[in-house]
């Protein structure tokens, strides 16, 4: 069995690996053989044409340059060492020579009789030479211009030959190349079209030992993704996913231990963060509280002792709701109207307070203790450190099925730098919540909202020389709601 599942590995590895050699093959062979055949070609075409422009070069000085230095030599306008009249016969004769060995057998005809014809136009300006030099009559020597010119005229003829024949075979050359193109083309499409066949007879072939096992995995996978933490896969004989079987098997077990898991530390983690919450309300406001209850029973004023002992009462009474997590929106108002009316006994001159939340949303629930403490952020970090006070607005609408709340002052604002590090913070997956460094209330707050509303925002902040301003948006939720989502919610 052992030497079976062997077998059958290397084979899936063997028909990938043999596959793709012979698509690797099969498509790049043709197209080397054919770069190589285009580049030959090519080098042949370029070659023709810098020797036809060579050629073309040479015509000037066979055709002109020499019959006029012959003339200006026998008209007495120069003589042969300015004249440079060997030179450039020379050099003619030297370029026709050096054309003449790279050129093609066939054209090699023009290029020698040109060759020779050059000799013969040398030996001409020999006897215009000697002529000058036994003072010969200049008419002799007109007679030799004349074969000079007319031996120029038919080396340049046999030039226009040699080009026309040059120009002829890189014609015949282009059409040989455009050959080689074609014929490389129809013979990459069809082994394009065999390669696709082989591919496809390959993968069909190779996928029947893998199908079912990779497709118990996909259903696996689905399942786990839904929800479905009882899934498992049955063993495999394919041996690259035996392993693989065995893992997710391994891991969807864990998987459904961590949720559960998971989900009772989150729950237990919920609740601690609420009572850790209710415990850190500051004693020295309760203290103070009392204080001022104590101030006015001594100076006599009954109503506000009752008033503020019925107030102290209500924030205390809404703080521990029975340890219930929501609240309704009109205790969360009461709470807040509780706090602020104590407050406002101790800091009469300085503060001031609007609470904007209309009746309308009071039946809608949300978590407790999420406005209050952005109430005392606002007086103990805005309008109590500014000289002269200040006002705190609450607010609250409804909107398309979200609800939104705003404290705002007009305290002494936050610098771009403390707000640059409060937004910082709250940004943090776990923000630090202790009270060093300030912020304690808004960072607490802002991972409430996170934590029990399952959102990646959670405050926005405004803040300037004119004051700040802190907001929240999350859901409506009745107490029908609640009391079915118990256990998500809370």
């Amino acid at each position: 069995m052992d030497k079976h599942r062997i077998k059958k590995e290397k084979s899936i590895l063997g028909r990938i690996n043999d596959l793709s050699h012979k698509l690797v093959f099969m498509l790049v062979v043709p197209i080397v053989l054919s770069l190589v055949l285009m580049l030959v070609y090519a080098g042949k075409y370029h070659n023709s044409i810098e020797r036809m422009e060579t050629i073309a070069n040479l015509k000037t000085i066979v055709a002109s340059d020499i019959p006029g230095a012959a003339w200006n030599i026998i008209s007495g306008r120069d003589d042969f060492d300015r004249s440079n009249i060997y030179v450039k016969i020379h050099e003619v004769e030297s370029t026709i020579e050096t054309i003449t060995e790279s050129t093609d057998s066939e054209n090699r005809l023009s290029l020698i009789v040109a060759g020779r014809t050059m000799q013969t136009l040398e030996n001409y300006v020999d006897r215009i030479r000697d002529n000058i030099k036994d003072r010969v009559p200049v008419v002799e020597n007109e007679a030799v211009l004349v074969e000079v010119r007319d031996v120029a005229s038919l080396v340049d003829s046999m030039l226009n030959e040699y080009i026309s024949k040059e120009i002829e075979s890189t014609g015949k050359m282009s059409g040989s190349l455009q050959l080689v193109i074609l014929m490389t083309a129809i013979a990459e499409v069809i082994i394009v079209v065999v390669s696709l066949l082989v591919r496809n007879k390959s993968v069909k072939t190779t996928a029947q030992f893998v199908r079912k096992p990779i497709e118990h995995l996909e259903e696996m996978t689905a399942k786990l993704s839904e929800g479905t933490l009882d899934a498992r896969l049955a063993d495999t004989d394919v041996t690259e996913l035996r392993n693989l079987t065995a893992q997710v098997n391994t891991m969807a077990k864990r998987l459904k231990s961590m949720m559960e898991k998971s989900s009772h530390d989150a729950r237990t983690l919920r609740k601690a963060e609420l009572r850790t919450l209710q415990a850190q309300i500051n004693p020295h406001f309760l203290y103070n509280t009392l204080d001022a209850i104590i101030w006015k029973a001594e100076a006599g004023e009954k109503d506000e002792v009752i008033q503020l002992t019925s107030a102290l009462s209500d924030f205390f009474r809404i703080s521990l709701s029975s340890g219930a997590d929501w609240i309704p929106i009109k205790q969360e108002k009461k709470h807040i109207e509780g706090y602020l009316k104590i407050q406002q006994t101790r800091y009469r001159d300085i503060l001031d307070y609007e609470i904007d939340i209309p009746d309308e949303i009071g039946d809608f629930y949300i978590l407790k203790l999420l406005v209050q403490p952005l109430v005392e952020n606002a007086l103990y970090h805005g309008i109590k450190i500014k000289r002269g006070g200040g006002k705190i607005t609450v607010s609250a609408k409804e909107e398309n099925g979200m609800l939104t709340f705003s404290v705002k002052d007009t305290g002494c604002g936050m610098t771009p730098e403390q707000l640059e590090d409060l937004n910082d913070r709250m940004k943090k997956e776990l923000p630090m919540i202790s009270r060093e460094g300030g912020g304690f209330g808004l960072v607490n707050v802002n991972l409430r909202i996170r934590l029990y509303y399952n959102q990646t925002d959670g405050l926005k902040i405004k803040s300037g020389p004119e004051g700040t301003e802190v907001s929240f948006t999350v859901p409506c939720r009745d107490e029908k709601e609640i009391s079915e989502n118990e256990s998500v919610f809370g």
